[in-house]
């Protein structure tokens, strides 16, 4: 059976005159309306420390964190004797490279300085939003496969598909493999906790299981994911992106294991 060779689709999905709007453009907007639907019902769930209401006005925060952490992380991980070279492209974000790690800690300083202005507490925010973000992940990476980019290593599975930037060699569609990890399994795995185990009363909980479950889909997909050209493998044949991951798994186990040894929330009166 002969591989899949990917058709050279334009990045551009839609054009109006001068107005170009890209295949990420859309991924970003369907990940952050369809996350924000599904979190304004995970808030009107006990114990209600987060309202409805708190997560329109976090809406804002969480775009900004994506795209300016998404963007920073990418310069400063992966290439930034390139961006120091030429600063002006940092802004070219329609150009592409954006980092998931940087746009986590971009959402997570977000959190932080909504959830104290606003009196939530950080992980009654970051539960419910850590419950969402997979929706964001399957249709960015629904958005890599549709771009023909982060393709996967050689292979000669039945499933194989060529990627024309990528030279004729089959490769793992690997954007489809962390569509289906991140995406819908992780999404699975926490609504699984929420509505079985009621596990928002944990706070902490969610957050945790998140950070495990994204770490280690990305540590099992960079297995057969190319990496980065100006990176390249590391020691013992691991990837950058595993090494970014290694310390989400940590620290998710860590969270999940002193969520579970406190007391579960009360409800309080929703506002």
């Amino acid at each position: 059976m002969d591989p899949f060779v990917f058709p050279d689709l334009d990045p551009v999905a839609i054009q109006i005159g001068p107005l170009a709007i890209r295949w990420y453009a859309l991924a970003y907007i369907a990940g952050l309306i369809g996350g924000w639907q599904y979190c304004l019902q995970l808030a009107k769930r006990p114990p209600n420390v987060v309202t409805p209401k708190h997560i329109d006005d976090f809406m804002v925060w969480a775009t900004i964190g994506v795209v300016l952490g998404g963007r920073l992380g990418f310069v400063l991980f992966y290439q930034p004797s390139h961006y120091l070279a030429y600063p002006a492209e940092i802004l070219q974000v329609w150009k592409g490279g954006m980092s998931f790690h940087g746009g986590l800690l971009g959402v997570i300083l977000a959190m932080i300085i909504f959830a104290r202005r606003y009196g939530t507490g950080f992980f009654p925010l970051s539960d419910i939003v850590a419950a969402g973000t997979p929706i964001g992940l399957f249709f960015g990476r629904i958005a890599n496969f549709i771009n023909g980019e982060l393709w996967g290593r050689p292979t000669d599975v039945s499933w194989a598909v060529v990627f024309p930037r990528a030279g004729p060699e089959p490769r793992h569609p690997s954007q489809l493999y962390e569509a289906g990890l991140e995406g819908l399994v992780l999404f699975s795995i926490l609504a699984f906790l929420v509505f079985r185990f009621d596990a928002m009363r944990r706070h902490g909980l969610i957050s945790g299981a998140f950070l495990v479950g994204y770490g280690l889909s990305r540590i099992i997909v960079e297995t057969v994911r190319e990496p980065d050209s100006y990176i390249g493998f590391l020691s013992f044949g691991t990837t950058f992106g595993q090494w970014l991951s290694l310390p989400m798994v940590l620290y998710g186990l860590y969270l999940m294991w002193t969520a579970q040894s406190r007391p579960p929330a009360s409800a309080v009166s929703a506002k």
